[in-house]
């Protein structure tokens, strides 16, 4: 092997008994990655893991079929061949990753996966000279179709609306659980607890650069606070609220970006407009609160908006007089 030189080969050299042994071991790898989706949604979206575990017995059947070819063209012996040995072939997410991904986006890796074995076996078929190798190529870009629209049918089969309403709903639920909730609870804690120290070193000094360090002090410090609390309260397995990773990660950037909003107008060093802008992100920040309430936890926008903006009043105001006194 030559140092930095690819050792991969190109597709265009692929002779048609290492294509069908390519298309024999990307049918495994597929097979696998559906058990593994199928295996990830069992426990809470049940009627979704059936739908895979359909896919995944589709794969094998073509596998089947295509050792069945082989073995009558080329005999018993299938060249180890695989995606990563081709240079330019279609790559799938690694399935480790697959303890990351939600309902929806397994849904959609899926049939992405469907689409873009059938694109590539039609590009490969359209550059190739030989009608041997065109006419195979063109049975496995009609095999992937035909996996997606039996795909379709399994879907159609084993979710229908209801089924479908219920794991979306709880999907929807999860996302909230996991990001949303505590993201909110960050954002509320950085919007609202930072007040009271960014206004009260800005009125005390007037000095928008102090004002803005003590700021960046405040967010940066509450946002990892919040981030490792929320992380390591709760591992999600009883409460079901998810990985605490992810929701540490929500709680605490969203903490950091709910005191940077009203700390980062004083970079500006005239120290009236600072402040005016930075009571104008206080406002909007708040109406945001509002808003996610809404919009995410169900709560009426004018309760919403009622609690945050008074609370959040009360803690500019005890900062403002603090400072200014």
């Amino acid at each position: 092997m030559i140092p930095g030189v690819s050792s991969r080969r190109r597709f265009s050299d692929l002779s048609e008994q290492e294509i069908l042994a390519l298309a024999i071991s990307s049918e495994e790898d597929d097979a696998q990655i559906y058990r593994m989706y199928a295996e990830r949604l069992r426990k809470d979206y049940a009627v979704s893991a059936k739908v895979f575990d359909g896919m995944a017995k589709e794969e094998d059947e073509h596998r089947r079929r295509l050792i069945e070819l082989h073995r009558e063209r080329f005999g018993e012996v299938i060249p180890l061949l695989r995606r990563e040995h081709v240079a330019g072939f279609y790559a799938r997410r690694p399935v480790w990753l697959v303890e990351n991904l939600g309902l929806d986006t397994i849904r959609d890796e899926a049939a992405e996966m469907e689409r873009q074995a059938e694109a590539f076996y039609k590009r490969a078929a359209a550059q190739t000279q030989d009608a041997a190798t065109r006419k195979l190529l063109g049975d496995l870009a009609a095999a992937e179709a035909g996996h997606t629209a039996h795909a379709e049918e399994l879907g159609e089969r084993h979710l229908d609306e209801n089924a479908r309403e219920e794991e979306d709903r709880a999907a929807h639920r999860q996302f909230i659980l996991t990001w949303v909730q505590p993201g909110l609870a960050g954002l509320m804690d950085g919007s609202v607890s930072t007040l009271a120290p960014i206004f009260a070193t800005a009125f005390a000094t007037h000095n928008t650069w102090t004002t803005f360090l003590v700021g960046l002090a405040a967010s940066v410090g509450a946002g990892i606070s919040m981030g490792f609390t929320e992380a390591a309260h709760d591992d999600g397995v009883i409460s079901g609220r998810g990985s605490p990773i992810k929701r540490g990660i929500a709680s605490g950037v969203m903490t950091m970006v709910g005191g940077l909003g009203h700390a980062l107008p004083y970079l500006i060093p005239e120290f009236w407009t600072a402040t005016f802008i930075a009571m104008a992100v206080v406002f909007i920040e708040l109406w945001a609160i509002a808003w996610i309430q809404n919009k995410f936890m169900e709560t009426p926008f004018f309760r919403a908006a009622l609690q945050v903006v008074v609370g959040g009043a009360l803690v500019f105001a005890a900062g403002a007089l603090i400072g200014g006194g």
